[in-house]
């Protein structure tokens, strides 16, 4: 090789490096210190057994549940709220039937008080912060976890929502994200520092404190993946034409992911089985295509063919407004809440589709732009 060419080909590689280096993001350290999480609650059987952290201290608290299961759990600092804390139900359907009213929201990121600040605006929930949405359905698109400071009081409010909708015959899905599946499998790479923290003030791992034996590790574990309304399907990603396998036995793959959380990232990924389920190009999870120009409207309507659907709508891909696609057959409700200043609600009534500010009025969806895949 000729030398000027050599000297050309080390400088570009050492040019190259640091950005590669910048690119490949890191474990944040954990915070010196924590103010307020929590609550973690952990249990068998009728034991239960809560945990705080206020000002850097750890709070216990051991509980029995009374005889139909339940426990009343007080706030000590983090959730504000009471917690009545349940049995363990079973997963749900993955297709239900149409309902009149649908709100949907997703991509939190731990940005609880925009969240409650969005869903009090349109009275999804009252001032104390409870079901107000009476018979209607809200569902959530995936990613709570990550990025906020705010993740365990979110999981908390969706967690009792859901309790209170029931109540009132209505209905709260939280549909699972790829940042539920991520943390489950120890990729702490968007972890807020503050929850590394709290891991090491529990003496746990930060996936630890969602494990088997804690409350809301169990919940997540029962959450679909893919869930159907009528003739609008809810996920996280998208379904990709080469993943429709996986849309088409919803309740197979809705089983398959929730049997999967926890396990190591390269396991999933490395097994035949469920490898499928975590590719980050093509997965429910996962997928982008919608917006990127790998599926026109005839690609996606063939998609919705096959599926027997209207609309798919998705979250996972950042937007400044809740936005249609393909004449209105995908919208996605990914508002860009993660970044603490603004977010929107999706509103399908009566197949009469709308987007929910956060001043509380409303507005048709933005009609979005299709990226080149170049």
């Amino acid at each position: 090789m000729p030398v000027a060419t050599r000297a050309l080909l080390i400088a570009l590689l050492c040019s190259t490096l640091p950005a590669l280096a910048a690119n490949a993001r890191e474990v944040p350290a954990p915070a010196g210190h924590v103010q307020a999480d929590g609550p973690y609650v952990f249990g068998e059987g009728k034991r239960l057994q809560a945990q705080w952290i206020c000002d850097d201290q750890v709070i216990t608290r051991k509980y029995r549940r009374s005889r139909d299961g339940v426990r009343s759990i007080a706030p000590e600092c983090g959730y504000s709220q009471r917690l009545r804390i349940a049995p363990l139900a079973e997963p749900g359907a993955a297709i239900l039937p149409a309902v009149p009213r649908i709100v949907a929201v997703s991509d939190i990121h731990g940005q609880y008080g925009l969240l409650v600040q969005l869903l009090r605006a349109h009275n999804v929930i009252d001032k104390d912060d409870n079901w107000a949405l009476g018979q209607d359905t809200l569902v959530i698109a995936g990613d709570v976890f990550d990025r906020g400071p705010q993740v365990t009081e979110a999981f908390w409010l969706l967690y009792s929502l859901q309790q209170q909708a029931a109540d009132a015959g209505g209905a709260v899905h939280f549909v699972l994200g790829n940042h539920e599946t991520m943390v489950l499998y120890d990729d702490l790479r968007y972890v807020n520092p503050k929850y590394l923290r709290s891991a090491q003030l529990l003496g746990r791992s930060y996936p630890q404190l969602y494990g088997p034996d804690s409350v809301i590790g169990q919940w997540l574990r029962t959450r679909p993946v893919l869930l159907r309304i009528g003739d609008t399907l809810f996920l996280h990603g998208g379904v990709s034409p080469e993943a429709l396998p996986l849309a088409l036995d919803a309740a197979a793959t809705n089983a398959a992911y929730q049997a999967s959380l926890g396990r190591p990232k390269a396991e999933v990924k490395a097994d035949p089985a469920t490898a499928p389920l975590y590719d980050g190009k093509t997965s429910p999870i996962w997928y982008r295509g919608y917006f990127d120009g790998r599926l026109d409207a005839a690609g996606v309507q063939r998609v919705l063919d096959q599926l027997g659907l209207k609309r798919i709508v998705v979250g996972h891909t950042s937007m400044s407004h809740v936005s249609s696609f393909h004449d209105e057959r995908i919208i996605a409700i990914d508002s860009s809440i993660k970044n603490g200043e603004n977010g929107e609600l999706l509103f399908i009534e009566n197949g009469t589709l709308s987007r929910g500010l956060l001043d509380g009025s409303r507005a048709p969806l933005q009609v979005g732009q299709i990226e080149s895949e170049n």
